[in-house]
C-alpha cells in the first residue's frame, strides 16, 4: 500500500520560496514515478510537476518552468518540489502522486495521493 504524506507548505510572500517534501508510510516509493499536481478554490486539480522512477526525467507545467523543480532521493524514499519565485497564481493546495511502477514522467495522476498541503502566497 502506498500512503502519501506531505509537508513543507505554509504562507509566504510574492517573491519567496518553499520547499514541499512527500513521504511514504508504506511501500517505498522508490519504484514509483512521482509527481506534484495542485488545486486551487474554484479550479480543476492541474498537474504541476512530474519525475520518472529513476530521476532522470522530469516534466513541467508551462506555468511553473524554470521557477519549481521536483527531485527525489529514492535512498530518503522522499519526493521534492522546490518553489521559487511564488506568485498569488501559485496559491493551491498541492498533491503529491505515485503513479506507475518502473515508469516515466506523467501528466494524467496516477492512482495514490496524498493528503495535501496548503500553500498560500501573498502579494
Amino acid at each position: 500500500q502506498v500512503q502519501l504524506v506531505e509537508s513543507g507548505g505554509g504562507l509566504v510572500q510574492a517573491g519567496g520560496t518553499l520547499r514541499l517534501s512527500c513521504t511514504s508510510s508504506g511501500r517505498t516509493l522508490n519504484t514509483y514515478a512521482m509527481g506534484w499536481f495542485r488545486q486551487a478554490p474554484g479550479k480543476e486539480r492541474e498537474f504541476v510537476a512530474t519525475i520518472s522512477w529513476r530521476g532522470g526525467n522530469t516534466r513541467y507545467a508551462d506555468s511553473v518552468k524554470g521557477r519549481f523543480t521536483i527531485s527525489r532521493d529514492n535512498a530518503e524514499n522522499t519526493l521534492y518540489l522546490q518553489m521559487n519565485s511564488l506568485t498569488p497564481d501559485d496559491t493551491a493546495v498541492y498533491y503529491c502522486n505515485a503513479a506507475g511502477r518502473y515508469s516515466g514522467t506523467y501528466v494524467t495522476p496516477g492512482n495514490y495521493w496524498g493528503q495535501g498541503t496548503q500553500v498560500t502566497v501573498s502579494s
